[in-house]
């Protein structure tokens, strides 16, 4: 079920098929992701896997403001008795929160202890509803002001206590919409909206194929009236929830007190949403495409989608080798792929070229070019694709620029469909009895689509296999008519999986 290496020597031990956490954890470390901070269970992202993060929200933010969102921040400290206000809200994080309660440190007995007892206790944004409706309850007064469409880009904390880097962790970068809406309808179309453009964005610029369906009352976001989620399928079978988007009807509206005067002078309480997604985008980038050699990205969201190394072994030739992949650079810049220039990186450290080329390599460049003397006599280059390695194409470079586009084209495109062939190969459909769907999803192979009554107690009941029930997916439709649980008559498709 693991994609084979594309070379005969790995440069990641573990290896997937002997250890896909182990392999993981190693791929985030060889390719300068990120590594774990000194405060237990939060991160420190590397530039490489920053460039990663800002792709993603640059790319992101264009289509949210495209459909008349602005960017807002909020305060990352909210009150306590703001979560009080919505009982469901709090029992859905309660076990997760970081809590501010002094506001000062004082010197007693040579140490430094916490002083100044807060009159109210703070909480560390876990997710801003809480703090976006008072604002909200302030700014709306009439339909007006109506509908408010807001998103922000910030950190929230989230108490981790198994800690996985870009996966889980206690504090993570995201992107959270908020909106206030008129009409129940309207608010429901606004959810459905962010939802697709989370579903295309992971098609189209992360190479992603994903599952997109709305959640189980049981794994529905608290508070929410619905939920909906894209589940992308990674190399080991789990399920990595990459998105949701949220009805939250007037549940929030009503504890913040989201008041508008309508068109007839009637006060109403407004129809809000939230949706995001977070830095774990990464981890699906690394754990959907990766492989033996470490991760391969998909040129759309490559901080650097091409990097020229120089090869020179003798001094009296190092400038003009410099001075040629500088003109290689110029040309290649000129180029377009997804309606944006290239991103070109120059990488003429004073290192070995064969260590400089195995680095860009695990992080997943897309395409590595080696120039030396050589190429200059003919007026060409080396071409090495992250999707065949250990190959090389001798390219003048009178043909260079659409070539390279082709293979960015070509590569895009191959990473998509590798994932989507890997993600409908591991979608077991099987009209199966209960035994054999709890054997099947103990074994972690992939993803089970069955029929569901729509029962709470069957909502879990592969709970002991580890599964849970992702969503029901909008476009699969499962064999059978009988629950795969209770065996009662059922018409609603499920679909089951362990999780990140």
């Amino acid at each position: 079920m693991i994609h084979l290496s594309s070379s005969n020597k790995n440069a990641i031990s573990p290896t997937r098929a002997n250890d896909f956490p182990g392999w993981y954890q190693e791929v985030v470390k060889s390719a300068e992701l990120a590594e774990m901070a000194h405060v237990r269970g939060c991160m420190v992202i590397k530039p490489w896997g920053y460039g990663l993060w800002e792709r993603i929200r640059d790319l992101l933010d264009v289509e949210i403001k495209s459909r008349g969102h602005e960017n807002a921040y909020f305060p990352m400290f909210i009150p306590l008795s703001y979560i009080q206000q919505e009982a469901q809200h709090v029992e859905g994080f309660a076990k997760e929160m970081a809590v501010v309660t002094h506001h000062r440190l004082e010197q007693r007995d040579g140490a430094l202890v916490p002083g100044g007892k807060l009159d109210e206790p703070i909480v560390v944004r876990p997710t801003s509803e809480a703090i976006i409706g008072a604002s909200m309850s302030q700014w709306i007064q009439s339909y007006r002001d109506l509908p408010l469409l807001l998103n922000q880009w910030a950190n929230v904390v989230r108490w981790e206590m198994r800690p996985r880097v870009f996966l889980r962790t206690s504090e993570f970068l995201w992107q959270e919409g908020h909106t206030a809406h008129a009409s129940s309808q309207e608010a429901m179309e606004e959810t459905m909206e962010m939802f697709r453009v989370y579903e295309t964005f992971a098609r189209d610029k992360l190479a992603i194929p994903v599952i997109s369906g709305e959640k189980s009352q049981t794994e529905r976001f608290p508070g929410a009236d619905r939920s909906f989620s894209i589940e992308a399928m990674m190399q080991d079978g789990k399920a990595l929830q990459a998105g949701t988007s949220h009805y939250l009807g007037q549940n929030f509206a009503k504890s913040a007190s989201i008041k508008f005067l309508d068109s007839q002078g009637e006060l109403k309480f407004a129809f809000t949403t939230s949706w995001g997604v977070s830095t774990r985008l990464i981890g699906a980038l690394i754990m959907a495409h990766g492989d033996d050699d470490g991760i391969r990205l998909p040129p759309t969201i490559a901080p650097s989608q091409i990097v020229i190394v120089p090869i020179s072994r003798e001094e009296t030739t190092q400038a003009a080798v410099l001075d040629y992949a500088k003109h290689i650079k110029q040309l290649l810049e000129q180029a377009v792929f997804s309606d944006e220039a290239l991103r070109v990186r120059l990488d003429d450290r004073p290192i070995k070229s064969v260590d400089k080329k195995w680095q860009w390599i695990k992080k997943g460049v897309p395409i590595v070019i080696e120039v030396g003397m050589r190429d200059i006599e003919s007026n060409s280059v080396s071409v090495r694709s992250r999707l065949s390695i250990g190959e090389t194409d001798n390219v003048g470079i009178d043909a260079l620029a659409p070539m390279i586009e082709n293979e960015l084209v070509r590569i895009q495109s191959t990473l998509f469909k590798d994932a989507r062939d890997f993600l409908d190969d591991h979608i077991l459909c099987d009209n199966l009895s209960f035994e054999s769907a709890s054997s099947y999803l103990a074994s972690g192979k992939g993803f089970l689509l069955a029929k569901w009554c729509g029962s709470s107690v069957c909502e879990v009941g592969f709970r002991d296999q580890g599964a849970t029930l992702r969503c029901l997916p909008s476009s699969l439709e499962a064999t059978g008519s009988t629950c795969v649980v209770c065996s009662s008559p059922a018409s609603q498709d499920a679909i089951f999986a362990q999780s990140y």
